[in-house]
């Protein structure tokens, strides 16, 4: 039953992972910095994907504490997206573009990593009372929701066109 488990968490990490991917990739130049509801495409990407390598981790210090974040401190700054207030700053493709694909790795190799044991334990993020097998759920929905938002965005702005992703299927 873990394999079936593990299995089925990278499975849908690598699709919603590959649905952000064609939205970044497809998103024309001058939709990159466009708003998506209220902040701009770029910034809704890297609080996708910062919010997916939060949650991969155990803690905050432990994702700050990864070589990839102190290999890029100019990219995460002040980690504003943690932050209690609106962020300002807006990402270049190529960054984001890097990022997930760290963030797409990392999810692969996290749930392989996982045991029955830390996935019945309790995530460890405060106002999140349930298991760590629970987090990588809302994890995997989080994603998928604001892929969802980008891909609306580049539908009715720029006429652009998202695939479908399922399991085992990567183009993007």
């Amino acid at each position: 039953m873990l394999t079936m488990i593990k299995e089925l968490f990278a499975n849908q990490y690598e699709a919603a992972f590959c649905t952000l991917s064609a939205c970044v990739e497809r998103c024309p130049d001058k939709s990159w910095n466009a708003p998506v509801a209220r902040f701009p495409f770029s910034q809704v990407a890297l609080h996708t994907l910062i919010f997916a390598d939060l949650y991969l981790s155990r803690d905050e210090d432990a994702m700050k504490s990864q070589p990839y974040h102190r290999e890029h401190p100019s990219f995460f700054g002040q980690y504003e997206q943690l932050l209690d207030q609106e962020p300002t700053e807006v990402y270049e493709r190529a960054a984001i573009k890097s990022y997930l694909e760290f963030c797409r790795a990392r999810a692969s190799a996290v749930t392989q990593s996982e045991t029955v044991e830390s996935l019945a334990v309790p995530c460890g993020f405060p106002r999140k009372d349930f298991s760590r097998a629970e987090l990588h759920v809302c994890n995997i929905r989080h994603i998928q929701h604001h892929a969802a938002q980008l891909t609306l965005r580049l539908r009715l702005d720029a006429n652009v066109d998202t695939p479908w992703v399922s399991s085992g299927w990567r183009e993007f």
